[in-house]
């Protein structure tokens, strides 16, 4: 065809060319890891693995930025020669190698117009990121080091809840919940490890009176680290459920699965209580309640189911039958708890925790009500803090230990209005999925319902939105779009 055209026909030595850069790359790298340390070595592999996967099917680069992101404390504390932010690395790959792949193909869809599967979350994401940068007109403290983070942040979310409503299906749905679980999954193996045979934790993580640590994971605190553990355990435990009920309704045979999902979620309760979190432990007490409440289609079994637990609950407390360091833990803070001024309270080592939070709740009111519309700007809490600082209380501790009078402190009250906003319609959409949705896709709504509880429930004591864990929720808010498809 070419010669009865008329043009020449010329060798294209592309092949040979490829070969030939091929084999030159293998070669240094194969130079480049023998010089390096075994471990070393063996890490390099792993993450060009994890790009090279990345490259070809992004998904396996949003799970890999949410493993590696979770390990940004330990990176920057034990190995400083990796970037501690390499997590995010691999999201922005991931998200260059989808948009890469639309342009291409002349198909890349944007998360607008009620048919995305993306927009029904995307939008009060984008709603509040857009209340958060309006904060910003009186924000304290440098941009970069404020502000600039916690914006990124929230379109971290928004742009990993965009690429996996996309990229996601229900033939995909159970390799990426497998995904997710496993991040969960190791990181309560680390935190049973450094609670139990470690031996090396810092003194203050040492659990009153018995030999065992707080875990912490690869957090470096206990709070946060229990805040993603009860997450994901919560994910899990509703798959157990749905599956369980599905399989007593047909067969009545528990398959290899139902194993696999016990086994997950009793390393993960073992976690959770390992990390003697008291915020944690009533957040997933909550979220228990609520996947109670879902699991049946019916509502009034539903009901019946979460009455049955909380009776359950009770009777074991009055017979004396749960163990009392736990009951103790869960208790003891309830005598030191007032809504006064804290300035004037006595401190002592028993109330030092719950008056150091009491504190910090105060000077976020403070903050609300000096700056009602704006707020002191979003990530503007620790610079703003010594102008708002009770007596005893100089430090700032990064955040309020309350993501509600947080937001309030650092928004004002449009961005406290809009969150709870973003978070009643999370909600909502994940109620519906539990109502609509079958099999496996029920499931992970189900579990979803329950995250989403206990994200809430514990932020009335914590921030959460520490140590990368947005990663984990924009991911939660993708598998949230494919499941509420059905």
């Amino acid at each position: 065809m070419a010669a009865d055209s008329g043009e020449p026909v010329t060798a294209r030595p592309t092949k040979p060319l490829l070969e030939s850069t091929g084999l030159l790359l293998a070669l240094a790298a194969g130079w480049l890891l023998a010089r390096l340390s075994l471990p070393t070595a063996v890490g390099l592999l792993g993450l060009a693995a994890l790009a090279a996967g990345t490259v070809a099917e992004p998904l396996v680069g949003v799970v890999a930025g949410a493993f590696l992101g979770l390990l940004r404390a330990y990176l920057q504390r034990a190995v400083p020669q990796v970037p501690a932010q390499i997590g995010h690395f691999f999201i922005a790959l991931a998200l260059g190698a989808h948009i890469a792949r639309g342009l291409l193909r002349r198909h890349l869809t944007l998360p607008v117009g009620r048919k995305h599967p993306a927009f029904p979350l995307f939008l009060p994401v984008m709603a509040f990121l857009g209340v958060a940068t309006f904060s910003l007109w009186n924000a304290r403290g440098p941009f970069l080091n404020s502000g600039a983070p916690e914006l990124v942040k929230w379109a971290e979310v928004g742009l990993i809840l965009w690429l996996v409503a996309e990229r996601a299906t229900h033939r995909s749905l159970p390799a990426l919940l497998a995904g997710i679980l496993a991040v969960g999954a190791f990181q309560a193996g680390v935190g049973l490890y450094q609670s139990t045979l470690w031996g090396k934790a810092p003194e203050p993580f040492l659990i009153p009176g018995t030999p065992f640590y707080r875990a912490f994971g690869t957090f470096e605190q206990p709070n946060p680290y229990a805040g993603m553990i009860g997450m994901t355990l919560a994910l899990m435990v509703g798959v157990l459920g749905v599956s369980v009920v599905e399989w007593a309704g047909h067969s009545g045979k528990c398959p290899a699965r139902g194993v696999v999902l016990l086994g997950g979620s009793v390393l993960m309760g073992g976690a959770l209580v390992a990390s003697w979190s008291r915020g944690a432990w009533i957040g997933f007490a909550a979220a228990l309640a609520v996947m109670a409440l879902a699991l049946p289609r019916k509502a009034r079994r539903g009901l019946a189911l979460a009455a049955g637990l909380a009776f359950l609950f009770l009777a074991l407390y009055t017979a004396g039958w749960l163990p009392q360091r736990i009951v103790a833990r869960l208790t003891d803070f309830i005598a030191d708890l007032r809504f006064q001024d804290v300035r004037g309270v006595g401190i002592n080592d028993a109330n030092f925790a719950v008056v150091e939070r009491l504190a910090h709740w105060q000077s976020a009111l403070e903050m609300g009500r000096a700056h009602f519309w704006t707020g002191v700007g979003i990530g503007g809490y620790e610079p703003a803090y010594p102008e708002f600082a009770l007596i005893n209380w100089p430090l700032a501790l990064g955040h309020a230990h309350n993501i509600y009078l947080n937001v309030l402190a650092e928004m004002g009250l449009p961005g406290l209005g809009v969150y709870l906003f973003l978070w009643g319609w999370v909600f909502w959409q994940t109620w519906q999925a539990t109502r609509r949705a079958s099999g496996l896709a029920r499931g992970v709504a189900v579990g979803l319902l329950g995250a989403w509880t206990h994200l809430t429930v514990h932020h009335l004591f914590d921030n959460l939105y520490v140590n990368n864990v947005h990663l984990l929720v924009g991911l939660l808010l993708g598998l949230l779009a494919v499941v509420a498809q059905d």
